[in-house]
């Protein structure tokens, strides 16, 4: 997955954005922003289990 962070020069204060393909999430600090990312990249790379599926009923 591409993530990616970039400057904002708004006038009424400096804001990052955060970017994901299509998506975009505004932080108000470059810190904030950054430790969305860690968190973000760490629940993607944690293992996944797939949900147990209860017995099928025939029809």
């Amino acid at each position: 997955m591409n993530i990616s962070i970039h400057p904002l020069n708004q006038a009424e204060s400096p804001c990052w954005q955060v970017r994901l393909a299509k998506h975009s999430v505004t932080f108000r600090s470059e810190s904030q922003a950054r430790q969305f990312v860690a968190t973000l990249e760490a629940r993607l790379q944690a293992p996944h289990s797939w949900p147990n599926q209860g017995p099928r009923i025939a029809s």
